[in-house]
């Protein structure tokens, strides 16, 4: 939902949406206070207002810790985070009061913070949970050790990074490993490697696109849901969010789920990837 500011749409238009992502079988939001310069918020809970009915029926996911330069806060000076116990908590009401909701389904910590207080961290969640205001809590783009630390202290229900076959970083530097070690399931942000999979110029770009489209035409699938479909027979059960707003492209991350690679396919297009064969 983040590029929603982007989108042009009336309340009504936003609402429709929603309800045909839920038709879908998509039922999880993923936000952040700062998307849309701090406006994303406000648009889905001025669409979720209208039929409010609809919030038993999906799950809100929200982030915090990162304090924008935006002349909506003209108290921020400096771009910087913030993941004190009294910005969380803070940052949970303010995205209460935008979402239109009495509590949020899942919270992360945007991005590690060198001030970061692990201790500090799991104190506010477990008191937003015992306030009933969250019900399950996570981080992004931390890396093992941290994502293990916080985790020792309260049960941790995601990371949520960065992968696709344009960036492999979280299959090699133990992330993945690591969470699947733990039974977490991780979350994906830009798998399509925002959007370079389908027009970059650079190099790795038409290699995988070739590539990618090549194994499209093998299986008869569009070549996003080859995309979804290759990230996700990791098995530490990766769950890939996608930006659009158009629920065409929504549909086609959807229809990942119904095929599977061989895995002679998957290692094609890790070998593009990566420019080379495994050893």
């Amino acid at each position: 939902m983040w590029r929603m500011t982007e989108w042009d749409m009336a309340p009504a238009q936003r609402l429709e949406l929603i309800e045909q992502c839920l038709a879908l079988g998509v039922t999880s939001f993923d936000h952040a206070d700062i998307y849309g310069d701090y406006g994303v918020e406000t648009l889905f809970g001025e669409a979720l207002a209208l039929k409010p009915s609809l919030r038993d029926s999906m799950q809100i996911v929200s982030k915090c810790g990162i304090k924008l330069l935006s002349a909506k806060h003209p108290s921020h000076t400096i771009q910087h985070y913030d993941t004190s116990a009294a910005h969380i908590a803070a940052s949970v009401e303010t995205s209460l009061r935008a979402l239109r909701t009495d509590y949020l389904d899942l919270l992360l910590i945007h991005r590690p913070d060198p001030l970061m207080d692990f201790d500090d961290i799991a104190g506010a969640f477990t008191r937003l949970r015992e306030q009933g205001k969250v019900k399950h809590f996570g981080v992004s783009n931390f890396s093992r050790h941290q994502f293990e630390a916080l985790n020792r202290r309260i049960a941790l229900a995601t990371n949520q990074v960065e992968f696709s076959p344009l960036h492999l970083a979280p299959m090699f530097d133990e992330t993945f490993d690591g969470l699947q070690d733990l039974g977490v399931a991780p979350m994906i942000w830009s798998p399509l490697g925002g959007g370079r999979l389908f027009s970059g110029g650079d190099a790795a770009g038409e290699r995988l696109r070739a590539v990618i489209q090549r194994v499209a035409d093998d299986v008869q699938r569009p070549f996003a849901s080859v995309v979804f479909a290759w990230i996700m027979q990791l098995p530490c059960r990766p769950v890939p969010l996608t930006g659009s707003g158009r629920i065409a492209a929504i549909a086609e991350a959807v229809e990942a789920t119904e095929f599977t690679l061989s895995r002679t396919q998957w290692f094609e297009i890790l070998r593009a990837a990566r420019g080379h064969e495994v050893a």
